[in-house]
């Protein structure tokens, strides 16, 4: 029950858009009489609701911006009640009222999370009133500090997963080229599972992989990085094709947070003499190839993706390349965006033709890679209208006499 509803009104300053919510919680008539008065002798913008015990103050907290806490209430004892504001209510200011002989306990309460204490009867309207605007504003100061805080170590682990979703290519063959991109889709701060790497092996074959972990958040990207770092640690390591995947897909089995997460992965190895390719594909969109005479799709046998069925089956097939050429390693983000104001999405073959506009006069040639992406990229954000909604990585390798 509420005991007393005083609503103090006056025409609000032009910084506030209304009256504050301020609830008393005080058992002793004659100390909320005077706090009531107090308010309204000086204008205090605020709307005072008053109860008696914490217990009848539950069910008024909504909404309200500073409580003005009697220590000495029937249903608490001392700081009990400042540490269940705390631990219920952080988000409200708490001012705490106690008694001149009880004043060591104000200082306990600031330091048990109130805002600030003022003892009764040494207390007169303007200060009341200010020291309610000021408690408010320090909340709303520690949100934003807080906020900040959660910024930077979002904005740090973002940092930590990307140097480790990816990483600088270990290519030493001077003939090569990479390129690479990356985007989180939906303006989202944060990667998501999406993943790439590039390994030169010391026999000269290049091995190239891109992943997608389905689904977004740190839990997924911290999943990709897994699977990135067990992927290069397996082919530094000489280990055969087949047993890379296999074992890629065995860390994923333990790693994956949920049974029916899944990755979709492509692995491309270009032999030592840059003129033929083998390429595997779990579920994953196939990479395109580009050569002097024009745009294809590499094919290859599809299995299902990383975590779903037999992980030690990894079909293969070795394609021919040209003399020239560079080829295009991407996740679904790329090819998922929309063609216009309808549901039509690019898909690869819209991909396909996309490229085939954008391609220069003489291309492939030396480092035309890094133009490539941010063409192809630039032109499917335009049909896109807009930011991607998925996470976009996209490999470009460039290799050939140029």
């Amino acid at each position: 029950m509420v005991a007393r509803d005083a609503a103090l009104t006056r025409a609000p300053s032009p910084e506030r858009l209304g009256p504050t919510r301020v609830l008393l919680i005080e058992d002793d008539d004659g100390d909320a009489l005077l706090v009531e008065e107090l308010l309204i002798d000086v204008g205090a913008a605020v709307e005072l609701q008053r109860v008696r015990s914490l217990a009848e103050a539950r069910p008024y907290l909504a909404g309200v911006a500073c409580v003005l806490l009697d220590l000495g209430l029937p249903d608490t004892h001392e700081l009990e009640g400042v540490r269940w504001l705390q631990a219920h209510r952080p988000d409200v200011a708490v001012v705490v009222l106690t008694g001149l002989a009880d004043e060591y306990l104000g200082e306990h309460a600031v330091r048990a999370g109130a805002q600030d204490y003022l003892v009764k009867g040494q207390v007169d309207g303007q200060l009341l009133d200010r020291v309610i605007r000021y408690a408010i504003e320090r909340v709303r100061s520690e949100e934003v500090q807080r906020e900040l805080r959660e910024a930077r170590i979002y904005a740090e682990e973002n940092t930590r997963l990307e140097r480790g979703l990816l990483p600088s290519p270990l290519v030493s063959d001077p003939e090569l080229t990479v390129a690479s991109r990356y985007s989180p889709g939906g303006q989202r701060l944060l990667l998501g599972g999406d993943f790439y790497d590039v390994v030169q092996a010391a026999d000269g074959w290049v091995h190239a992989v891109v992943g997608d972990v389905c689904g977004h958040g740190p839990d997924e990207a911290a999943l990709g990085v897994s699977m990135r770092v067990a992927w290069r640690t397996m082919v530094l390591a000489a280990r055969p094709t087949v047993e890379v995947l296999t074992t890629l897909d065995q860390v994923f089995a333990h790693e994956r947070h949920k049974k029916a997460l899944f990755t979709t992965l492509t692995m491309l190895s270009i032999d030592p003499s840059r003129r033929f390719v083998r390429v595997y594909l779990a579920g994953h969109p196939p990479p395109l190839v580009i050569t002097p005479g024009g745009v294809r799709q590499l094919e290859a046998p599809l299995r299902p993706p990383v975590g779903i069925g037999d992980g030690s089956v990894w079909p293969s097939a070795d394609l021919p390349l040209d003399r020239r050429w560079s080829i295009l390693m991407y996740t679904d983000g790329l090819i998922e965006g929309r063609i216009g104001a309808g549901s039509r999405r690019l898909d690869v073959d819209g991909l396909l033709g996309l490229v085939e506009s954008v391609l220069p006069a003489g291309y492939p040639a030396r480092g035309a890679e890094e133009g490539l992406l941010d063409d192809v990229i630039e032109r499917v954000r335009a049909l896109n209208g807009g930011d991607l909604d998925d996470d976009l990585a996209v490999l470009a390798l460039g290799g050939g006499a140029r």
